[in-house]
């Protein structure tokens, strides 16, 4: 099904604020009742290296573990779509393979890391985010435009890092939940995690959760004539492990773990109606790291990892295609803090990718990589340079730049502007797939400016950003009369557009909307770029009586274009609430598309009607002393 699956250029800009944080985080900024820490953690993902998220800029927010629990959400999926500069489409229900268009980039161009490690499928180029339970997620950062000169080929549209659940910062812990819901959804997950010693020094987090529903038909047969109209289960196991270690104030190491098997039933549109596909798909990563000060202002990191991507299929049941990625990769950063507030980063990398395929043989990818970055301040104004060099040794190199500016006009308000240009490195689909793959293709090419401005005070955290992205060798299918095609360096692109985002608390409910304008064009076409809405928005709110707790949460986007079909607008309600048994007991509940709205974000492609579900949740407390 993957391996098949085409991911198109992708357009979007805000679909919600994201201001969020870990509890262990700090801050400067505070709202009138919502805890500072969640506006304004420590984050790493913008650049790199430790930051608060008041100093990002490039366009960053943050999905806490608490914002998690709260929303009930089920996946990463679900999470995601809620998110600022976020839209996904997705071929079925849970489990089924999804899209993530981020402010100008499709799937294969917005990289994704979980707990820094690339897990994306070398094939086709993307990662499978529909297999990530959200219950094995800590916390998720998002940070928005290209970051290229960071993180090399796939950020055009930013980066995605998923955190899995850590033990810092607290005794050992156990919890557990259970779930029973519409289409006979069952979930349960159980945990424990915590810092060992007097100090604290060595701490550890085990998570592990299954989840199994029905699920219901996945394509709608009065439009795809030869699908099987029977339900689509899905099955997922789930497993991620932390251990790390601080031996002194200033050194550390540790290893990161996480696993998940999903087993899911599709529908084609082609072949017969009684047609059983199923895929078994796995995404893994692994990583071991040492990281701490050679001297007061020199840090060093040093990490091994491994991210795997596994896709077999099977039609009737026999196999009917095998796509396995590897991505091995070394990498040591280094900060030196040269004077106060001035930060030089410089770092070398070296990556491996194998592919084990029954369509066709790919030779092995090595990357060589080396990046350079400068971070300061001076009294109001702040800068970011970076500067990429990539080697690859199947198509030669690449470089990127990023250079970004702001000025605070005072401790509330803020300008930021920044210019950029990125890649995509071609996937070895495009590269050696049986008479579709060019091994001449180049890396598409992508350059950016954007501009924006930021409040942050009373009533929360507000930022309106302004921005315009430039496609160049996009790849993209050319045919010749006979209908024999191969991949080829063609296609142009435009995205330019308005996003705004919010996130606060106003007389003790908490708030997150977004809204975003903007125009992707496919410029070779002359014609919008398939399945982005031009306008779409999300706006929540949540308040606390007591023990209970309640929200709201309403999801928009309007007309998009699908191949020569245009797939209607639609508008999402749903809603959650909470009721705290005791401290460590808890009984929640959410409806999904409480108006029971029919609506696609494929063509062909059905959504889940109205569902709704129960969770019972236990989290051991520490004892009061």
């Amino acid at each position: 099904m993957r391996a098949l699956a085409s991911a198109g250029l992708g357009v979007f800009a805000g679909v919600m604020a994201g201001a969020v944080a870990p509890a262990w985080a700090q801050s400067n900024t505070q709202t009138a009742s919502t805890p500072v820490s969640e506006l304004n953690p420590t984050v790493v993902t913008a650049s790199r290296s430790e930051q608060p998220l008041s100093d990002t800029l490039p366009h960053t927010t943050v999905i806490s573990r608490a914002d998690i629990e709260r929303s009930q959400a089920p996946d990463a999926v679900t999470l995601l779509r809620r998110e600022a500069g976020i839209e996904i489409t997705q071929n079925g229900g849970p489990g089924t393979s999804a899209s993530l268009f981020m402010r100008g980039a499709s799937s294969s161009q917005t990289l994704v890391l979980i707990d820094g490690v690339r897990v994306s499928s070398a094939t086709l180029g993307s990662t499978q985010i529909d297999q990530l339970m959200a219950d094995q997620i800590d916390h998720i950062e998002i940070v928005r435009g290209n970051v290229s000169a960071l993180y090399g080929s796939d950020a055009v549209g930013g980066v995605v890092q998923i955190f899995t659940r850590s033990g810092k910062g607290h005794a050992p812990l156990a919890n557990a939940e259970i779930e029973y819901g519409a289409r006979n959804t069952k979930r349960g997950q159980a945990g424990i995690s915590g810092s060992l010693g007097e100090r604290g020094d060595t701490s550890f987090a085990v998570s592990v959760s299954e989840l199994k529903t029905t699920g219901f038909s996945s394509i709608n047969p009065q439009q795809a004539k030869n699908a099987n109209p029977n339900d689509n289960p899905y099955t997922n196991k789930s497993v991620s492990a932390q251990l790390s270690h601080r031996f002194s104030a200033d050194w550390q190491a540790g290893l990161t773990y996480f696993q998940t098997w999903g087993d899911v039933s599709y529908d084609s549109g082609f072949g017969s109606p009684t047609d059983i596909n199923i895929a078994h798909n796995q995404v893994r990563s692994m990583s071991a790291y040492v990281d701490g000060k050679v001297t007061q202002d020199w840090k060093t990191r040093v990490t091994l990892s491994q991210g795997d991507d596994k896709n077999l299929n099977f039609l009737n049941g026999a196999q009917n295609g095998r796509f396995n990625t590897r991505n091995q990769q070394a990498s040591w950063q280094n900060d030196w803090v040269f004077m106060p507030d001035q930060l030089l980063k410089v770092g070398l990398e070296h990556s491996q990718t194998t592919i084990d395929s029954d369509a066709y043989d790919a030779p092995t990818r090595n990357v060589d990589s080396g990046y350079i970055g400068y971070e300061g301040k001076f009294g109001p104004h702040q800068l970011q340079l970076n500067l990429r060099r990539d080697r690859y040794s199947d198509f030669g190199g690449a470089n990127s730049y990023y250079a970004g500016y702001g000025f605070a006009f005072n401790p509330q308000w803020k300008a930021v502007a920044s210019v950029s240009n990125a890649f995509r490195a071609p996937s070895f689909n495009e590269l050696y797939y049986p008479f579709f793959g060019n091994p001449n293709l180049q890396p598409e090419k992508a350059r950016s400016v954007e501009g924006g401005v930021e409040y942050s005070g009373a009533i929360g955290l507000v930022r309106m950003t302004v921005f315009e992205t430039d496609y160049s060798n996009l790849i993209t299918a050319v045919c010749d009369a006979s209908f024999n095609c191969s991949a080829a360096n063609v296609n142009r692109a435009r995205v330019n557009g308005v996003e705004t985002s919010y996130r606060g608390s106003i007389y003790g409910v908490d708030l997150r909307a977004s809204f975003t304008m903007q125009n992707p064009q496919d410029l070779s076409a002359n014609q919008l770029l398939s399945r982005r809405a031009r306008h779409f928005g999300s706006v929540s709110a949540y308040k606390t009586f007591g023990p209970f707790s309640a929200g709201v949460e309403w999801n928009a986007a309007g007309d998009r274009q699908d191949s020569i079909r245009t797939l209607g607008g639609y508008g999402l309600l749903n809603l959650v609430g909470r009721y705290q048994i005791t401290p460590d007991w808890a009984l929640s509940a959410r409806v999904e598309n409480v108006t029971n709205k029919n609506y696609q974000t494929v063509y062909s492609y059905n959504t889940a009607s109205r569902g709704v579900f129960f969770t019972l949740s236990w989290q051991q407390h520490e004892p009061k002393r």
